[in-house]
């Protein structure tokens, strides 16, 4: 359990370094709409990240104990998350390029294919 909560710990770092790098990108380049795309989508998809590493682990204490898992990992409310990301960028077309949003939405998988790439060269 100690590793995954510092798998945890790395992807949520990995996360943040993105959205600072976005922010920056957003902040000073004439490519506004994209980064702020990016940075939507990216910032709902670090919420499902974050979502899904918590019913995880709520599984995984709960398989330890030996009790029955009551619900799912949230796979609705991941794509709830996609739907209203798209409410917003299709009410607010000037401001987000809809592609980047839709890239954005899947960072968090990327984050984690690195991170697995990164921690398996590692051992």
């Amino acid at each position: 359990m100690l590793e995954f909560q510092h798998m945890i710990t790395r992807q949520r770092k990995w996360m943040f370094y993105l959205l600072a790098l976005l922010v920056l990108g957003w902040g000073f380049t004439p490519w506004q709409p994209i980064f702020l795309g990016l940075l939507l989508g990216s910032i709902l998809s670090f919420f499902n990240l974050w979502l899904m590493q918590k019913k995880i682990t709520k599984l995984g204490e709960t398989s330890a104990k030996g009790e029955k898992p009551s619900r799912g990992i949230g796979t609705l409310t991941r794509l709830a998350t996609g739907a209203l990301a798209a409410v917003i960028v299709l009410q607010f077309e000037e401001h987000f390029h809809l592609v980047s949003v839709v890239l954005g939405l899947m960072t968090a998988y990327f984050v984690i294919f690195i991170d697995y790439l990164f921690n398996k060269s590692t051992e």
